[in-house]
């Protein structure tokens, strides 16, 4: 990855913590690609004993998991304590660890890059939205092959290249800096699947189109739900007013019935785990290829 486009961890954080309590209110998109990616999971026969709900952010997906599985045992992992504590109100002076509710919910702070889990444990990983903010997908998929049990299913939607193309394109014009994250176009995300060890993947794309009166709306939106500019190219200082009138200038020109679009692609995907097949050797053909008597 380019390094202008490379993610500072830290910022990330920093970013979700704070718009964790104007998340859910913000978060129009996020519910409706979630809603979506559920009713595609009840076209698959499939009852998981374990959930891991990879970048759980407020809580809105593994709470519906929850309904489809009430059986199931459930491991939400976020990287930004704050979402957690609006997915879960707990004691404030908890900070370190959110323990196992009455429901079988566990919430853990943590990096999806990095999963603080043991391997083979979960028999479902649902990621909603939070791809997009790994550095390193492919370590990303290694480590969710990894935590997956065999015969276990991986389900997930991200985000596209053209995702904020007219926010780009204003910015582009505008100046030399990184102002959106970068996105890893659909098929590249398949061909990692099967380089890590995932069989049969299944993947499409659609656009959502989101309409606002102003350039203004869709930064305060994107800042409501902590999609900030984390990237190491982005301006270190503020942006001047006049690159930002540019920006806005620019933008303008994509106007159309007196709205401005905000287009997201959104991809979607699954795919399984195999089984290891062990093969099982009779007493004859072990003496046979001299493994015992």
């Amino acid at each position: 990855m380019n390094s202008d486009h490379a993610l500072d961890k830290r910022q990330v954080r920093r970013a979700f913590d704070r718009a964790a309590t104007s998340y859910d209110e913000a978060a129009v998109l996020q519910r409706e690609i979630c809603d979506r990616m559920l009713s595609r999971l009840e076209y698959i026969k499939f009852k998981p004993e374990s959930i891991l709900d990879a970048g759980s952010g407020t809580g809105y997906g593994h709470h519906k998991l929850k309904s489809s599985y009430p059986s199931s045992k459930l491991v939400a992992i976020d990287i930004a304590l704050e979402m957690h504590l609006q997915a879960k109100p707990i004691v404030a002076k908890w900070r370190k660890w959110l323990p196992t509710s009455g429901k079988q919910i566990q919430y853990v702070c943590g990096d999806i890059e990095q999963l603080p889990l043991g391997e083979k444990c979960v028999d479902l990983v649902w990621s909603n939205l939070a791809l997009q903010w790994c550095n390193n997908l492919e370590h990303t998929f290694a480590e969710i092959h990894r935590v997956l049990r065999g015969d276990g299913l991986f389900m997930f939607s991200t985000f596209g290249p053209d995702t904020l193309k007219e926010l780009r394109q204003a910015f582009s014009r505008a100046d030399g800096y990184s102002h959106v994250n970068h996105f890893i176009d659909m098929h590249d995300v398949g061909d990692l699947l099967l380089h890590n060890g995932f069989s049969t993947p299944v993947m499409d794309m659609e656009y959502l189109t989101l309409t606002y009166d102003e350039v203004i709306d869709i930064m305060r939106d994107l800042k409501a739900i902590g999609a900030r500019n984390a990237t190491q190219g982005r301006r270190s200082g503020l942006m001047g007013k006049k690159t930002w009138q540019n920006v806005i200038s620019q933008y303008d020109l994509l106007r159309q019935n007196g709205k401005l679009p905000a287009t997201y692609e959104v991809v979607y995907g699954h795919a399984w785990k195999p089984k290891r097949k062990e093969s099982v050797l009779t007493p004859e053909t072990r003496r046979q290829i001299g493994l015992g008597l």
